[in-house]
């Protein structure tokens, strides 16, 4: 009896350790890539293309971070689980900053509202139906549109957009170039960011409120991708936004950044607001930065957002929202804006 007792014990121990000794192995393996990202994502370098691609998709990293701390805690093994509740922390820190900018505002200081949306249309492909039902159901009173066509402005003004914002300017072309904005106010062509292959142009709205009326500029903004070669032209794009968005004044920059909050170049853009304040990110202030916006269609990937709508500190935003559009693999991006008056 005895001996028939110690022997099936035995035998029962040895697949109880090598469960127990599978946990830290798996552990590890789901910590590696959580380790090597966090790592680059923590030095503020000027990383090569597949590094800067990669560095896009880190607020996914909190799903791998989190798996390796259950197995941590499975295994049993304490110098694991700290190692692995530090990696976790890292990453809800990067998902939900301390440091994000935020709106200086006062409060009892008057205000203009309002509700700007974006939109890159891939290649026009946009259905202009739709970009026009939100437009109308969101009281849009600023559109801003990156890959303008002639077929996608055709449209527009077939779904009736000319009657909900009459005032354009729009630079319509074939290829992915092509920019339009349209609004609800007056608008003033300011200029072109310059030594950028895609069109920035800069304009000035002039908004009337219920006193004096307030001034926003608006870039409408499409940074090159950082693909291939072409890494160095988008660090150069943003760049050329972060010393705009450096000028005194009410400022917004809307479009597609092809950037990532946890991209340095983009960081850098809102560290350098006027007056050394930072800009605000709305997207990122609204704790929506799980929220992707790109892709839409085709290949299924986790989801990044790239569009964003950043604005000067002075400026108070609320409503931040996301809204998929068919014929593109962008989303939407829309936000309401309190400005504030010129007086």
């Amino acid at each position: 009896m005895t001996i028939r007792t110690t022997a099936s014990t035995g035998s029962s121990r040895r697949p109880r350790r090598r469960r127990s000794a599978a946990w830290p192995v798996l552990c590890v393996l789901a910590s590696v890539p959580v380790a090597a990202l966090s790592v680059l994502r923590a030095i503020p370098a000027e990383w090569p293309t597949i590094v800067v691609q990669l560095l896009s998709f880190t607020p996914w990293l909190l799903v791998p971070a989190g798996v390796a701390l259950l197995l941590a805690v499975a295994g049993r093994r304490r110098w694991l689980v700290w190692l692995t509740a530090v990696a976790a922390a890292a990453q809800l820190l990067w998902l939900f900053p301390l440091d994000y900018g935020r709106s200086i505002t006062d409060a009892a200081a008057p205000t203009v509202q309002l509700t700007a949306m974006n939109i890159n249309s891939e290649f026009g492909q946009a259905d202009a139906a739709e970009i026009v039902r939100l437009v109308r159901e969101n009281g849009v009173g600023l559109l801003t549109i990156q890959e303008h066509t002639q077929s996608l402005e055709d449209g527009l003004t077939a779904a009736g957009l000319p009657e909900l914002l009459p005032n354009r300017l729009s630079d319509p072309t074939d290829d992915a170039g092509g920019s339009a904005i349209y609004s609800a106010h007056r608008l003033e062509a300011v200029g072109v960011l310059p030594d950028t292959p895609f069109q920035m142009p800069v304009v000035r709205l002039t908004m009337e409120g219920t006193g004096t009326p307030a001034v926003l500029e608006v870039a409408n903004v499409h940074a090159l991708p950082p693909v291939d070669v072409r890494v160095d032209q988008w660090r150069s794009d943003l760049a050329a936004l972060a010393r705009l968005a450096a000028r005194p004044g009410n400022r917004l920059l809307i479009g597609d950044f092809n950037a990532t909050y946890d991209h340095k170049e983009f960081r850098a853009l809102l560290d350098g607001g006027p007056d050394g304040r930072k800009m605000v990110d709305v997207g990122t202030a609204a704790g929506m930065r799980l929220v992707p916006t790109w892709p839409m269609e085709g290949q299924r990937l986790p989801g990044i957002a790239i569009d964003h709508l950043v604005t000067s500190p002075g400026i108070a935003s609320s409503g931040y929202a996301v809204h998929r559009i068919s014929g593109t693999d962008h989303a939407a991006v829309l936000a309401t804006l309190a400005v504030p008056s010129a007086g």
